[in-house]
């Protein structure tokens, strides 16, 4: 699954650029064009990198972020702030808001995407890595194969890319739509309530009887991959 990226930047033409150059480089974006919209996107699509103006209307870049380290739900997704200020001074400032990144523009989109792949590496390992693993599931990117301990686990394709998409998120909550997106695509019409029957069919596979179930269902939100209550 090619990571998602929120940019946010209210200048129309670098937009342009920039989700040319991204999307050639195999990430899908969404964009805002203010702090406040910023903030609702950042909710719903999960992203998996912010990309940050620091001057934005409504809202600055530095408190975006300070909001979004705040919330549960994205306190750890890698922040990037992209500005135009290239004092020391400033980097400081940014950095302590929370970014994991700095980036003074004009910048090249080469050196931005080496600067996202480097963030990316870091916060989240298992999108460079060809083995996925949590608790005792493993699964073999390279081999196609999943295994829970010493037994392998059969699954069909879109069950596969349903829990590898998981896997990469561990612990994080997905909602029905959000997992359509992601697993099935943007541009195919499939029901939400289908996502609940391949949960059922992961499930089975996942879990034997004497096995504790590592998909969570959070009421009125989605699923997610944890470690089950004590």
């Amino acid at each position: 699954m090619k990571p998602l990226i929120l940019l946010v930047e209210d200048e129309a033409a670098l937009v342009t650029l920039l989700r040319y150059n991204l999307e050639r480089e195999g990430f899908r974006l969404v964009d805002a064009r203010d702090g406040e919209e910023a903030l609702m996107l950042a909710k719903e699509e999960r992203p998996d990198l912010v990309l940050l103006d620091w001057m934005l209307p409504l809202m600055s870049g530095l408190e975006v972020c300070r909001q979004l380290r705040r919330a549960q739900q994205t306190r750890q997704v890698p922040i990037i702030l992209l500005t135009a200020r290239g004092e020391e001074t400033d980097k400081v400032r940014g950095l302590d808001s929370g970014a994991d990144d700095y980036i003074t523009k004009p910048f090249s989109p080469a050196e931005l995407v080496a600067r996202i792949r480097a963030v990316l590496r870091r916060a989240q390992p298992a999108l460079s890595s060809e083995t996925l693993e949590f608790d005792s599931v493993s699964m073999d990117l390279a081999a196609h194969r999943v295994r829970r301990g010493p037994r392998d686990v059969h699954l069909g394709p879109t069950e596969f890319r349903l829990l590898r998409h998981l896997l990469q998120h561990p612990g994080r909550v997905f909602s029905r739509e959000q997992l359509l997106d992601a697993v099935w695509g943007r541009d195919v019409y499939v029901e939400p309530r289908t996502v609940d029957v391949h949960i059922r069919r992961l499930r089975k596979a996942l879990n034997m009887p004497d096995e504790p179930d590592l998909i969570r269902t959070v009421r009125s939100a989605g699923y997610a991959l944890d470690q089950p209550a004590a």
